[in-house]
């Protein structure tokens, strides 16, 4: 009798970092750093800093986690092994999923944003034709996927980097227009203004979906060569990065541009580069593309591992787990779990906006986080010293659930009241 197919652990350090900055990456800067200039304004850079500080204190808790409990289904784990609740588990594992998805979902509006640069194609046609090929790709093979997905990430670190020295070699040699922070910045609210932390606020909301993507990397532990040290290592890797790479980003890009044109351009990252340069940005629509579809790729990949956890752990309904537990054999991927990811990507495309997309998947993501940190807090007063595991002070944690849940009920009281 043959025993059923199983995960393959086949996944490095310097591949899970590539992945989980594929995620980071692709997803936040050059979709919505637009977006983020637009509530933010010239103090766009501070609203990608403060946003990283949040995402931040989350992130040690997901290290430590990870280690302790390397599995497939990450939050959805952590979650019972702290509350011993199954419905919490399951209700925080399905979150998980429709967050990938809704993240996946805006991703493939930014990715038509930049597409209609080269093609005036039909909306449906693109996303479809997308979401397609990305699924196939996600359902080929673990190695193979996050192979594709680290290579789109090297171009995507070297895009940005390209738009850094551009855009300072610009500034430096005097080619700037005075529409720029140069200037603008003058005229921004005082720090001291309610407005201008209204304004940081509200964007740190939107770029903290730039940040999203770290805790994803827990869901493909089963698949990590050595995952209690390789996994922490990683995601403090991809945080300390991401966060370097988005600040510096936010500040080259109102050097260059005007808040306001920012926050309409579909492609803005691309309008960044023409006018820094003087040069047409196909490179820059290139790589951008690249980028978009990286980060949806590598939110495929995830929600149809953590649907496949869930399923063989207990975590959805027999009927449901039975089909979204099968592995194929040939690929020992979660291809039917992949296929139902897919389908409810395309469905959200064509049901919300891209800044929708984002702040749902930010309410989501934040509501998680809050449940997780709590979650690590009852495990450490259990078990404070695990074996073989490196463990934060408990202080972190503790700041982490306060840090995301205020900043969560902060963001909806802004909503109310707007």
């Amino acid at each position: 009798m043959h025993e059923p197919a199983s995960l393959k652990r086949s996944l490095n350090l310097p591949l899970v970092v590539l992945y989980g900055l594929g995620n980071i990456l692709g997803a936040g800067v050059y979709v919505l750093i637009g977006k983020v200039a637009g509530e933010a304004r010239f103090y766009a850079p501070m609203a990608f800093i403060v946003a990283s500080v949040i995402a931040a204190l989350s992130a040690f808790s997901y290290a430590e986690l990870s280690a302790r409990y390397p599995v497939s289904a990450g939050e959805a784990v952590y979650i019972f092994e702290g509350f011993q609740k199954k419905t919490l588990s399951q209700i925080v594992g399905i979150l998980i999923i429709f967050a990938g998805i809704a993240s996946s979902a805006a991703i493939a509006h930014g990715f038509y944003g930049y597409m209609i640069v080269f093609f005036d194609l039909p909306a449906a046609l693109v996303i479809i034709g997308l979401i397609t090929a990305l699924a196939f790709i996600a359902a080929w093979g673990i190695q193979e996927s996050v192979t594709a997905a680290a290579i789109l990430t090297v171009l995507e670190v070297a895009g940005l980097l390209l738009i850094i020295f551009t855009s300072i070699d610009a500034g430096l040699d005097g080619r700037l227009a005075a529409n720029s922070a140069t200037s603008g910045v003058a005229a921004a609210p005082n720090l001291t203004s309610m407005a201008a932390w209204v304004g940081i606020s509200s964007g740190a909301f939107l770029a903290f979906y730039a940040y999203i993507g770290f805790e994803d990397m827990v869901n493909i532990a089963e698949e990590v060569k050595h995952p209690e040290s390789t996994m922490p290592k990683a995601i403090m890797w991809c945080l300390v990065i991401s966060s370097t790479l988005y600040a510096i980003v936010a500040w080259v890009a109102i050097t260059v541009l005007d808040p306001t044109s920012l926050s309409v351009s579909s492609a803005p990252l691309a309008d960044v580069y023409s006018t820094a340069t003087g040069r047409s940005p196909v490179i820059i629509t290139i790589i951008g593309l690249f980028a978009v579809v990286n980060g949806a790729l590598i939110q495929i990949i995830m929600a149809s591992r953590l649907a496949y956890g869930m399923a063989t752990k207990g975590l959805l309904p027999s009927f449901v787990s039975k089909f979204l537990g099968l592995i194929n054999p040939r690929t020992r991927t979660p291809v039917n779990a992949t296929i139902v990811v897919a389908l409810l990507i395309m469905l959200f495309c064509f049901l919300l906006p891209l800044v929708s997309l984002a702040e749902l998947t930010s309410y989501l993501v934040l509501t998680v986080f809050s449940l997780v940190n709590l979650s690590l807090i009852k495990i450490k007063h259990r078990d404070p010293t695990p074996v073989g595991v490196k463990a934060y002070p408990t202080w972190l944690p503790k700041l982490g659930f306060a840090t995301s849940s205020l900043f969560l009920l902060s963001q909806l009281s802004l909503e109310l009241m707007s």
